[in-house]
């Protein structure tokens, strides 16, 4: 069982401290460097953890902890309150609706899906994490988040996915300000070639994005004269998210 714990206590401090070195951790735990490495390594083998693309030196959280968070998620007052707004948005648009929740600010992690009836339709596979910057969710989500965190994430590098991915931090920070004014942002194959997707944030009673729900489609069903209507009915389900959230 000490191994058990060990490996616990090193997963929680790679996940408090991310990305960071097997010698920030040897100290912090004050074990032999030869432990804490050969726990990383079993985690990561697991899948619990990984090696940060930029610098392989430093850990991070691993895909399979952003799978299970879902799954805890469903407990959730905001997971609760979202499932019967999507559901009447689906049936509304007739499109896949997804929930997704930000992971700090390293991307958005799908927690719960509405599909459509269309035989053509868009997947998004509970626990799929995209980028903030390429996707409508992230958009969303960035557009709401503090000054000082959209400037810590502009100071990294920007990925490009596709030819219209915005990685420009000065178009960036403009089409920002716009889902600010709107109240819903686009992603039309930004991140995934012919998928395309408007979004809304949840805000919490400060204005904190909690969360951002998204309409996705095919290219060849979407419309741009559309995109405003689009826009106000997931305006709406996200403020009935966030009343129904409250008790309200």
């Amino acid at each position: 069982m000490k191994s058990v714990t060990r490996s616990l206590r090193v997963l929680e401090a790679v996940a408090q401290h991310q990305p960071v070195t097997v010698g920030e951790l040897t100290k912090l735990f004050g074990l032999p460097k030869s432990t804490v490495q050969r726990t990383l390594v079993t985690l990561a083998e697991a899948g619990w953890l990984r090696a940060n693309r930029k610098d392989t030196t430093r850990w991070e959280i691993g895909a399979r902890v952003l799978a299970v968070r879902p799954a805890a998620l469903q407990g959730s007052s905001l997971f609760a309150a979202a499932r019967e707004p999507m559901i009447r948005l689906r049936d509304q648009v007739n499109e896949t609706i997804h929930l997704s929740v930000p992971d700090a600010l390293h991307s958005m992690v799908v927690v719960d899906r509405v599909d459509c009836a269309h035989a053509v339709r868009t997947f998004h596979a509970i626990g799929d994490t995209s980028p903030l910057h390429a996707t409508a969710t992230g958009r969303a989500v960035l557009a709401h988040l503090p000054e000082r965190d959209v400037e810590e994430f502009l100071a990294g590098e920007l990925e490009r996915f596709s030819d219209t991915t915005p990685v420009d931090s000065a178009e960036l920070l403009a089409e920002l300000g716009r889902i600010r004014t709107d109240g819903y942002s686009v992603n039309r194959n930004q991140f995934r070639p012919g998928v395309c997707a408007v979004a809304a944030p949840v805000l919490d009673e400060e204005g904190t994005p909690l969360a951002a729900v998204a309409m996705s489609m095919p290219d060849s069903r979407y419309d741009a004269e559309r995109t405003p209507e689009w826009g106000r009915l997931l305006a709406d389900t996200t403020a009935e998210i966030a009343r129904r959230r409250l008790g309200a």
